[in-house]
């Protein structure tokens, strides 16, 4: 899914939609690595490869590339975990799919990095409605798909029926939230799979 940004930018002749997800993927890096505050105009400049003229043609300001961005990262995290859930053939095997997927998210490069709605959620949606709603949209998004699994999982057997899926969704949300903050500090990927699994046990 487009953003409106995307949408008004191609409509007004701006750069094609592929040269704009080509921006918004260098402005993601900068925005995680900085912080929204920490970054500037200079610095997106710099990343994305257009001049400041080109930035203000195509976003109104820094906060709509922000926002744009946003919506690209969580597009582009989507597709990836669609790829894993796609082996996926148990709901419990769809939990442990989505915990594999961010903990492998969590070490490297991509750990240190740390996760772009993470950081928005710390630094921004307290202070902005716009981004407090992209927030909570994502998150409600997240936990329903959890709970999805989990009750996918009770209905196959894979799941203990005696669990509350809505509390135990919760548990695991929270697991995936944590592990990305955890990995800002450099993690061991079989350590963050094995914390990963370890979780599973709350499914028995």
């Amino acid at each position: 899914m487009m953003s409106d940004v995307t949408i008004a930018s191609r409509s007004a002749g701006r750069p094609r939609e592929f040269e704009i997800d080509t921006a918004l993927d260098a402005a993601i890096t900068v925005f995680t690595e900085r912080g929204y505050h920490g970054t500037s105009i200079t610095d997106l400049k710099a990343a994305m490869g257009l001049t400041a003229g080109s930035i203000y043609k195509a976003f109104k300001d820094k906060k709509a590339i922000f926002l744009a961005a946003f919506d690209r990262y969580k597009q582009v995290r989507a597709a990836l975990l669609a790829e894993k859930l796609a082996g996926a053939s148990t709901g419990r095997e769809q939990v442990q799919a989505i915990l594999h997927f961010y903990a492998e998210a969590a070490c490297g490069e991509t750990g240190r990095r740390g996760c772009l709605a993470i950081g928005a959620a710390v630094e921004l949606a307290l202070f902005d409605a716009d981004v407090a709603e992209r927030v909570a949209r994502s998150h409600a998004f997240t936990l329903a798909q959890i709970e999805g699994f989990l009750v996918n999982g009770q209905k196959d057997g894979s799941v203990s029926s005696g669990i509350d899926a809505p509390s135990s969704a919760l548990s695991i949300f929270s697991f995936l939230q944590g592990i990305r903050i955890a990995g800002k500090s450099g993690q061991d990927p079989g350590r963050t799979r094995a914390a990963a699994d370890a979780l599973l046990t709350l499914l028995d």
